[in-house]
């Protein structure tokens, strides 16, 4: 009798043990779903702004077992509404990320269309109930690649490719402008835009226009690392051009050339937003990430803040400033770095001055974001005049 009740208790146990494995993988088979769109305005093999946020892409569905995604690459800003259709209709998305400011009113649109989706729009500033905004902001990694082109520049002209003159690029001309001001008051800052985010001959045209004009270090808002193959090229050759990369980690293609460069870590970004849809707790909001919060990283490696072929130079130039007295430009670029993410140290602190020499940000004030979101302005160490409309 007592063997009957063990058999029939331990029956009784394999039955509850297997009742719970099932519950369980119906619980795992059975947790929510989350599908989300990508558009990229290049191809995800331009290694920088396409590129950048298709590693994030990958990041958070190896992170997220719940998460499917897919992407389409290559997006003219015309055809942004028809993609955001096929992703909400054809590919059953939950959510869509829009990757370029130019598609912004195009994501406002099918954010009405759609009332159900959530839509994310990188770099813009429209938001609706279930439109958000967000951004990895760059500008004071410029500044920090500007001191450092200061200080290394030969010739007193430092050059800058640029995509399109939107207020975007521009203030990142600018940061990039005022941190070599900070170390070389009497260098240049000269401009050549291609309008264009990815077109590497146009790029390479415009590295090579710059450099026969007397440049000897480049920065650039462009998606290929053109710029810098033509740095390494003529550093090869015997005329050291330095560079600083853009977005994805392009030291590898100029280890003669590159002395750092901006780092944009996405992945962090789509991990809390996904995560918060998952969850249920996502909310429209903009979240504008910087140094201080990881999104924005100096380097042109991950891991390498400056190339280590160029510290000991770097250790060696010394400036003078008003807060920190006399110090190398390397523990300058350092200081201030950690200095920018607690805010301590903001790169559009007044006085700044545009190059008709009238006083944008009074002495001691610092830009709003809204100022800095709508910069239509070269600080007056740029040479180049704007273009306009």
């Amino acid at each position: 009798m007592k063997r009957g009740l063990s058999l029939l208790a331990v029956g009784l146990a394999m039955a509850l043990i297997l009742t719970g494995c099932a519950r369980k993988e119906e619980g795992a088979v059975g947790e929510k779903t989350l599908k989300a769109g990508f558009v990229y305005v290049g191809p995800v093999g331009d290694y920088g702004w396409s590129h950048a946020h298709d590693q994030g892409r990958k990041y958070v569905e190896e992170k997220f077992p719940w998460l499917k995604t897919v992407y389409v690459e290559s997006v003219a800003p015309g055809d942004a509404g028809r993609i955001i259709d096929r992703l909400v209709n054809e590919e059953q998305c939950d959510v869509v990320f829009t990757t370029s400011f130019d598609y912004m009113d195009e994501t406002v649109k099918a954010a009405q269309r759609y009332p159900d989706t959530i839509l994310m729009h990188c770099s813009g500033f429209k938001r609706a109930e279930n439109l958000g905004t967000y951004f990895a902001e760059l500008y004071q990694i410029y500044y920090l690649n500007g001191l450092m082109a200061g200080a290394l520049t030969a010739s007193g002209k430092v050059g800058y490719v640029g995509a399109y003159p939107i207020p975007e690029v521009v203030r990142h001309i600018n940061a990039y402008a005022l941190g070599v001001k900070a170390v070389n008051p009497d260098a240049e800052v000269h401009v050549r835009w291609i309008y264009s985010w990815y077109d590497p001959n146009k790029a390479r045209e415009a590295a090579e226009a710059l450099v026969a004009e007397g440049v000897d270090v480049l920065a650039f808002t462009e998606d290929s690392p053109a710029v810098i193959e033509v740095a390494q090229e003529y550093t090869e050759k015997g005329k050291p051009v330095y560079a600083f990369s853009h977005y994805s980690p392009m030291q590898r293609f100029g280890e003669d050339a590159v002395v750092s460069g901006q780092l944009v870590d996405w992945g962090i970004m789509y991990e809390k937003i996904l995560k918060d849809i998952h969850d249920g707790t996502w909310k429209s909001e903009d979240l504008w990430w910087r140094a201080g919060e990881g999104a924005a990283l100096l380097g042109g490696e991950f891991d390498e803040p400056i190339n280590e072929k160029f510290v000991p130079r770097l250790k060696e130039l010394t400036v003078e400033t008003p807060d920190l007295g006399k110090i190398s430009v390397y523990d300058l670029v350092m200081k201030r770095y950690e200095q920018m993410k607690t805010l301590e140290f903001e790169p559009f602190t007044g006085p700044v001055y545009d190059q008709k020499g009238a006083l944008r940000i009074p002495e001691g004030v610092r830009a709003t974001k809204d100022e800095l979101l709508s910069m239509d302005y070269h600080v007056d160490n740029v040479v180049t005049p704007l273009p306009r409309d």
